[in-house]
């Protein structure tokens, strides 16, 4: 079964669901606050180490840092220091997201605006506004293969690696509805994403579906799922940084130093 005919028989199993969760979505949105975006898009680790490596992150609400008051200690700034510290490199950094963007929207409003001229890894995080919009699996797959076509013009051959879906099941502010509906869309284009960049050389996605529980565990045990959302969908501090090493041990091996 292709995820497009996935995607269809859920769409048809929705409809009868779609007033129940239009009056649900409008709770949603009145009760979740308006974050803004972390400020400080780029910055760098151990500036008296060399050589530079420079990490470029790309993507949605996630990667603007929604939920914490600056990039560096939001996932970007929290990955280069973890890839410092396992690359034993001094880590230049800058990210280019913008809240509510989808994959689609990529290539023309965020890759444009990228000034350097090289870079060692490219990072991108997308995932829940394709879902939030209903975006069936090929839209979802077009804006991919598009968003790896521009990059591929400006960074032949910089590994790029996109992180773990959004866990929309785990969202506290969602009902079992709405974490049900959307968040198997988002497992679906999960599934696309895995399919697309088989054949693509220097492409990594970590497909592992990011669970609370398996955080809340060791010096983290004390801490309650809310404690990892800052506004019942947008990480907090906690889970920026979680995440952020829990890529950097999955990116780190791949790439040939």
């Amino acid at each position: 079964m292709t995820n497009q005919f996935k995607y269809f028989l859920g769409a048809i199993g929705t409809i009868p669901l779609l007033p129940i969760m239009y009056v649900q979505g409008k709770r949603i949105r009145a009760k979740v606050p308006s974050l803004p975006e972390a400020t400080g898009n780029e910055g760098i680790t151990n500036p008296n180490q060399t050589p530079n490596y420079q990490l470029i992150t790309i993507g949605e609400s996630t990667v603007a840092g929604v939920g914490v008051k600056t990039h560096a200690e939001g996932f970007s700034g929290t990955l280069a220091n973890e890839l410092a510290h396992k690359l034993d490199k001094n880590i230049r950094w800058k990210v280019y997201a913008k809240s509510g963007i989808t994959a689609k929207r990529v290539p023309t409003e965020l890759i444009p605006l990228i000034t350097e001229k090289q870079a060692n890894l490219i990072v991108i995080g997308l995932g829940a506004n394709d879902a939030f919009e209903g975006n069936s699996p090929n839209t979802w797959r077009k804006g991919i293969e598009k968003t790896l076509d521009e990059l591929r013009k400006k960074f032949p051959l910089v590994p790029i690696a996109f992180a773990n879906m959004p866990p929309i099941k785990e969202f506290p502010a969602f009902t079992p509805l709405i974490k049900q509906t959307i968040g198997s869309l988002v497992e679906i284009h999960g599934q696309e994403l895995e399919k697309l960049i088989v054949d693509q050389p220097n492409v990594f996605y970590n497909s592992e579906i990011l669970w609370i529980k398996d955080w809340l565990k060791g010096e983290l045990a004390n801490k309650t799922i809310h404690d990892f959302f800052s506004d019942g969908v947008h990480p907090s501090k906690l889970t920026y940084q979680a995440w952020a090493r829990d890529f950097a041990n999955f990116i780190a091996p791949k790439l040939n130093l």
